[in-house]
Order: C-alpha cells, then structure tokens, then sequence
C-alpha cells in the first residue's frame, strides 16, 4: 500500500464519520509534520482490524501517527512511544506497532476506555519531540 493509497483510505474513512468523532490532526515538532488521530476502534473493517492485529471493541481505541519531513513531506521512522492517562490518573503504555506499505510508514496502538472519558496523551517522537493532546471518548452501542 502506497502514502496515496493510505491517505485516500483516511479521508473516506473520515468522510464517514463526523469530525468530532475522528478527525485527523497534525502538529509541527521540529523538523517533522506528525500527523495523528485517535477513534473508535469499531470504525475499521473487520478485515483492516485483522490484518493490523488490532483488537475491535466498543471500549478499544486506536491511535495513528504519522511522522513526515517538514520541507519533503517523506515519511520519517524516528521511533514512537508514549503513554494515554484517564480522568482518575490511570496510566496506558501505549505498545506501537511500525507498519510501513510502500513509501508510507505509521505508528498504530490500541488503547482502552470508559464512557465519555478525556484521554490525556502524552507521545515521544524520537529523543527530542513531545506530543501532548487530549480527547474524549464515546462506548458505541
């Protein structure tokens, strides 16, 4: 799977659902475009689910960052780890898994959640970068 290919995937898969519900967000860190979003796990298809090892439930969620060069817009792989903590102060370490298909590489991780929970997270991107967000979580029925 190509970066075109991957890119057109998102945008359908965001075309189906509202932006509050998944909406792809990008920050500047550095040198890179890191490019994240974080959904209902039960938003992919069985099959995508399977092949990625990702686990589909109402109570799962998954994030994907994308890290590219700021000037080239070329996938970088600086390596990704990070961690999501609950309103009670719960911590997640979040296990990435790299996954690149043709010149797009990404990071993929699943996270658990309760109804209508923020999720801080907290992500390191390579030795110098820090991504920080927050998002709240809906269980769907």
């Amino acid at each position: 799977m190509n970066r075109t290919f991957f890119i057109k995937t998102i945008l359908a898969v965001s075309m189906l659902f509202s932006a509050s519900v998944m909406a792809e967000q990008k920050q500047t860190l550095g040198k890179w475009d890191v490019h994240y979003s974080a959904f209902n796990s039960t938003v992919l298809a069985p099959s995508i689910a399977t092949q990625y090892g990702l686990t589909r439930s109402a109570s799962k969620g998954v994030l994907n960052i994308a890290v590219l060069d700021k000037k080239t817009q070329k996938a970088q792989s600086p390596g990704v780890s990070g961690q999501v903590v609950n309103p009670l102060g719960q911590i997640q370490e979040l296990e990435f898994q790299q996954v690149t298909e043709g010149d797009a590489s990404y990071y993929l991780a699943q996270f658990n959640y309760t109804n209508a929970e923020t999720l801080r997270f907290t992500i390191q991107i390579g030795d110098q970068q820090t991504l920080k967000f927050n998002q709240e979580f809906w269980l769907n029925d």
